[in-house]
């Protein structure tokens, strides 16, 4: 199919959204079913022309990346069941797909890659090699006969899909990946693969030329992807591999696994991570983290921070402005699709291709950690609305001429047991709300795109690879014929959106991060050992945490129960920071509790972080109350110059204030806070610990998130003390986030 006309240059262009009965023709295409009674007058027609289409020619890209979208491209190769039947999908209908990746992954054996190695979330591209892999690719390059490619594809997704657990570190894995292979497959391997695949292993391996990595957590393939990426890049592990040499990686697994090379592509070569603000003002670091941070909140934005200026190869953004089609797949909103369409240049691609159809899959269901919690109404999902307003909000330019057709799933006829099982587990459906995305001048369609999988291997809906690629086959099929697929452009919102606040500074690499945390603790003394990598470990996973937070620490110790002082006046927290020796010390106790040990010790470096800055505290009872039931707790502050405190005396002013605390009439070096006899208080160093962890992880940090539960009720509802309780709760979570974590 040849490059569209523009739309709106089209003679006799209809303006009605049911001009054609677009649905209809749908569920005939994907049903199979003969047309009922009543059908639409050309519908069939319509639907010959669908099944006798030929998508040779048509330019097509697709962009997104994790499961949803390798599903769609030629089913999910993550299946153990993939590998019986490989070849479907858009891959097969569009030979000239191209396939364009998010890269800022930052879980699983991606996210020790990256914790390890300068270098992009490679995860995601993996996954869209193998669902990419063609016959006819194999039997090229391995003089395959048709009985004997499927066995090849099935040893392929072993050796890419094979998983070491945390303690097999097995370098003979590396040096040849048939190992990890049962018997009866390594013999069928043809010569010319397993030489590929032992040259890629045996390069990351301990003396193989390239940086060595251990297996243990790893996905195999990734490591085989991470190879051909530094041995592109001549090995060097300086600078993260650029664009080039993301290529040459990306082409050779291509080609040693029957995917065509030069169509599957990285967004960006540079390494990135992503920010996400929550509506209580909290923002959190990284893609993993925000799918277990449970914050309680709906994300208000998302950003994408790179190390440096974004290399984004130029065959994707060509790609993109010269496409017949572009789809942006169903799959993560905000850590896959969003973060993809925040490279520089993307979006400003798909814009200035006004000739191409451009079409969003909707997700079935919520997504934990970024659409579980609705912007509008906090007790559900999102609806395909809100995802339109999600992208209106976070995409530089807002959500116009991104798409032009929003390509949902009717549900209706789900089995009951499905949606039970789902509903047990607390999973909702996205709902399209048909009026309202037509009134933001986007055409909603929907038809039925689900399989219902009953394999021993799981029980779930996903999108069919083959039925979703009969509905866009249809739909740039009635696109072509000037059937009004797209609403007219004028009825679309302009999508100016104010942009998003940029960093203050580039962020570091995880990997170099990681280094600085290093150099940061190296001098530090650890009783015992183990408390180092713990205290790395929680670092890698709250990357929030400031290397400089540790300044001020010299030792990090347990200390027995025979030896602990620390008064449980206030609370029970059994780690803290000692001021006077500046050292966290930790109750022995929690070496029985892992996580509580986690908890405690944040909570403790917080308290270094404010560090030593009192130089006398009291208790005295409050003159001023008759009743002396009454007391107030004072602190003189050390002279500047005497402080060791991460924050500077005007910050220090301000936090004193958001702790309640007030001067001393006559004396400002002193301040102090009445507490009547039988009422809660936090003193500054604790509650500066508490709201430190909190922050990092609301399930952290005591009952600090009954403490900050007044944030979830909106001001006009509350009464005016209330309502200045919650300005003041507020203020520290601005505070711990501009002035703390800095951001």
């Amino acid at each position: 199919m040849k490059s569209h006309s523009s739309r709106a240059s089209r003679p006799g262009h209809r303006s009605s959204v049911d001009a054609f009965p677009v649905e209809p023709l749908l569920d005939y295409v994907l049903s199979g079913r003969e047309p009922e009674r009543g059908l639409p007058e050309g519908v069939r027609d319509m639907a010959g022309r669908v099944f006798h289409f030929d998508g040779q020619d048509s330019r097509v890209v697709i962009l997104g990346g994790g499961t949803g979208m390798s599903t769609v491209v030629g089913g999910n190769a993550g299946m153990p069941d993939w590998g019986g039947r490989p070849f479907v999908g858009l891959k097969q209908v569009f030979p000239r797909l191209q396939v364009v990746v998010c890269t800022t992954d930052d879980g699983g054996s991606t996210g020790r890659l990256v914790r390890r190695l300068p270098m992009i979330g490679i995860g995601d591209l993996r996954k869209s090699l193998l669902s990419y892999v063609r016959r006819e690719g194999l039997q090229r390059a391995y003089g395959l006969t048709d009985s004997e490619v499927l066995p090849v594809v099935c040893l392929i997704q072993q050796v890419f899909n094979h998983r070491f657990r945390e303690d097999e570190n097995i370098p003979r894995a590396l040096r040849d990946p048939l190992w990890v292979l049962p018997p009866g497959l390594r013999g069928i391997c043809p010569p010319e693969l397993a030489a590929g695949l032992r040259a890629l292993g045996g390069y990351v391996s301990p003396g193989g030329g390239g940086p060595a990595i251990e297996t243990g957590k790893h996905c195999l393939g990734n490591l085989l992807l991470a190879s051909a990426l530094f041995r592109a890049a001549g090995g060097r592990t300086a600078v993260p591999p650029g664009s080039r040499a993301l290529r040459n990686g990306l082409d050779q697994v291509a080609r040693l696994i029957g995917a065509p090379p030069g169509r599957v592509h990285g967004a960006t070569a540079t390494p990135g991570e992503l920010v996400f603000r929550y509506a209580n003002g909290v923002e959190v670091t990284g893609q993993h983290k925000s799918s277990h941070a449970r914050r309680g909140f709906a994300i208000d934005w998302m950003r994408a921070d790179f190390t440096a200026e974004p290399d984004v190869p130029a065959a994707v953004l060509r790609h993109l402005r010269e496409a017949d089609l572009i789809i942006i797949a169903p799959g993560s909103l905000y850590t896959s699709n969003i973060a993809l369409l925040q490279v520089p240049g993307i979006a400003e691609a798909i814009r200035s291709n006004r000739r191409a159809l451009k079409i969003l899959g909707a997700n079935f269901w919520v997504q934990e950690g970024e659409t579980d919690i609705s912007p509008h109404n906090a007790h559900n999902g999102f609806l395909v609305s809100e995802l339109i307003e999600a992208y209106d909000r976070n995409v530089a330019g807002g959500a116009s001429g991104l798409f032009d057709v929003v390509l949902a799933s009717n549900l209706e006829h789900l089995p009951g047991d499905i949606l039970r099982n789902y509903a047990l587990e607390g999973k909702k459906p996205i709902h399209l709300d048909r009026a309202r995305v037509e009134a933001m001048g986007y055409r909603p369609v929907e038809a039925m795109l689900f399989a219902v999988d009953r394999s021993p291997y799981t029980n779930a809906v996903q999108h069919d690879p083959e039925k979703f690629a009969v509905a866009i086959r249809a739909l740039l099929v009635a696109d072509g014929l000037r059937q009004d697929v797209r609403l007219p452009p004028g009825r679309r919102g302009a999508g100016n959106r104010v942009e998003l606040p940029g960093p203050d500074r580039r962020p570091l690499a995880p990997c170099r991060y990681m280094e600085a945390m290093r150099r940061e603790l190296r001098s530090k003394q650890f009783e015992p050992a183990g408390l180092r990598d713990i205290l790395m470990d929680l670092a890698w996973k709250n990357r929030d945490i400031q290397p400089e937070h540790a300044r001020l620490i010299r030792a990090v110790r347990i200390v027995p129960a025979s030896r602990w002082n620390r008064s449980v006046e206030w609370d029970s927290v059994l780690g803290y920071f000692d001021a006077e020796d500046l050292t966290i010390k930790l109750h022995a106790s929690l070496l029985r509790r892992p996580a509580q040990l986690r908890e405690d010790l944040v909570i403790a470096l917080g308290e270094a972080v404010l560090g030593r800055y009192i130089e006398e505290r009291s208790w005295s009872e409050d003159p001023g109350v008759a009743s002396h039931a009454a007391r107030c707790y004072s602190i003189r502050l050390l002279p500047p110059a005497k402080r060791r405190t991460f924050l500077d005396p005007a910050q220090l002013t301000r936090y004193l204030r958001l702790a309640r605390m007030n001067r001393c009439p006559g004396d400002p070096g002193n301040w102090c806070i009445t507490v009547n006899g039988d009422e809660g208080f936090l003193p500054p160093g604790l509650l500066f610990g508490l709201m430190y962890a909190w922050y990092l992880y609301n399930a952290w940090g005591g009952a600090m998130e009954y403490e900050m539960s007044l944030l979830h009720w909106p001001r006009g509802d509350l009464i005016p003390c209330q309502a200045r309780e919650r300005e003041r709760k507020q203020a520290l979570v601005d505070f711990f986030r501009t002035e703390v974590f800095r951001r």
